[in-house]
C-alpha cells in the first residue's frame, strides 16, 4: 500500500508561509517527517499559482530533493508550473492530476509521456463528478485510459482516482467510491493502478472523528483493490490498519474485526454484527463508522453517540 504524503499543501498556513518566504528548511523538515512516517511519495501541492507557479514549483522540488530522494507528486492546475517542476525532478515524478476535461487531459498526458511520469487520472468530466460507480468507470474507459494510450503513457503509470466526496454532503456516494475501485481493477489485464484522496471523505467533519472515518473507508477500499492513497502518514492507527490488512493479523480482537471488515468489503457482503465486541469502544466506533459509510445510518456529527 503506497501512501502519498498529503501534508505539504498550500492551504496549510505553515506551508503557505514557507512558500511565500521561500523557506526551504521549513519545507524540508515537513518532507523528512513524512518520509520517516512512511510516505512513499511526497505530494507538493502549490495550488493554482497562476502568476508564480513556474518559479514556485521548481523551487520546492529542488528544496525537497536536497534532503530526500523520495519520489515527488507535483500537484497544481498550472501546467507551466508542472513542467517547470518536472524539469528539476531527479527521478520520475507523479502528476496530480488529469481530469477528463479535454482542455487539460491531453496536455497532462503528453507531459507524463515526455518526462516518464506517473499520472493521477480523475474520473471527472466537464459536467462534474458522476454520482455512480458506473459513471466514473465510464469516464475511465472512454476518456482517461484512451488518452493515456494515445500519448504513450503505460497503463501501469495511470492511477485512476474515483474522487471520494465528503460524507457530510454526499453520504450515499461513499459506497460508490468503493465500488468504482472494484470496477477499475476489472478494466484491463494487468489491472490499472488505483488511488484516492482519502481525507476528502471527512472534510467538514469534527476533527476528533476525521481520522476514524478516513481509516474505516481505507479498510473498505483496500477490500475493493485500492493500491495507494493521498493521506496523512502521521496517522499511526491508519498505518496499523494497513499492516493488519496486509498481514491479515488477527492476533487481537480489533485486528479480527479489521480483517472481517476488509473481507466483507472484498466479497460485497454485510459485516456480521456478532463479530463486534460491545465492550470494546474501538470496535464499536469502527462498526458504527462502517455502517454510516455504507449509508445504513444517517450521518450526523454525533453519529458515534447515537
Amino acid at each position: 500500500m503506497l501512501i502519498i504524503g498529503e501534508n505539504i499543501h498550500i492551504i496549510a498556513p505553515p506551508v503557505k508561509a514557507a512558500i511565500e518566504a521561500r523557506d526551504a528548511k521549513a519545507i524540508q523538515a515537513m518532507a523528512l517527517r513524512q518520509v520517516e512516517a512512511g510516505a512513499g511519495v511526497l505530494d507538493l501541492n502549490i495550488g493554482p499559482q497562476k502568476k508564480l507557479g513556474h518559479e514556485v514549483m521548481p523551487w520546492i522540488v529542488e528544496a525537497v530533493q536536497e534532503v530526500t530522494d523520495t519520489p515527488l507528486s507535483l500537484d497544481t492546475t498550472n501546467l507551466a508550473a508542472m513542467e517547470a517542476g518536472l524539469q528539476k525532478c531527479a527521478r520520475p515524478a507523479m502528476l496530480n492530476s488529469a481530469s477528463a476535461d479535454p482542455a487539460r487531459l491531453d496536455s497532462v498526458m503528453q507531459l507524463a509521456a515526455k518526462y516518464g511520469a506517473r499520472v493521477i487520472a480523475l474520473t471527472m468530466g466537464v459536467d462534474g463528478i458522476p454520482t455512480t460507480a458506473d459513471g466514473r468507470a465510464g469516464i475511465a474507459m472512454e476518456a482517461l485510459l484512451p488518452a493515456a494510450e494515445a500519448a504513450g503513457v503505460p497503463i501501469a503509470d495511470v492511477y485512476l482516482d474515483p474522487l471520494v466526496l465528503t460524507v457530510t454532503c454526499n453520504q450515499d456516494v461513499a459506497r460508490e467510491s468503493v465500488e468504482a475501485i472494484r470496477m477499475f481493477k476489472m478494466m484491463a489485464d494487468p489491472p490499472p493502478t488505483t488511488v484516492v484522496g482519502l481525507s476528502n471523505i471527512s472534510n467538514g467533519c469534527p476533527p476528533e472523528t476525521r481520522p476514524l472515518i478516513n481509516r474505516t473507508l481505507l479498510v473498505m477500499l483496500l477490500g475493493a483493490g485500492l493500491d495507494s492513497a493521498i493521506a496523512d502518514p502521521f496517522d499511526a492507527e491508519q498505518n496499523e490498519f494497513i499492516r493488519i490488512v496486509e498481514q491479515r493479523d488477527e492476533s487481537t480482537p480489533l485486528g479480527k474485526l479489521v480483517v472481517a471488515l476488509n473481507d466483507a468489503s472484498a466479497a460485497m457482503e454485510e459485516l456480521d454484527p456478532g463479530l463486534v465486541d460491545d465492550g470494546d469502544p474501538r470496535q464499536v466506533e469502527l462498526y458504527k463508522t462502517y455502517r454510516m459509510l455504507q449509508n445504513q445510518v444517517i450521518y450526523a456529527d454525533s453519529y458515534l453517540r447515537i
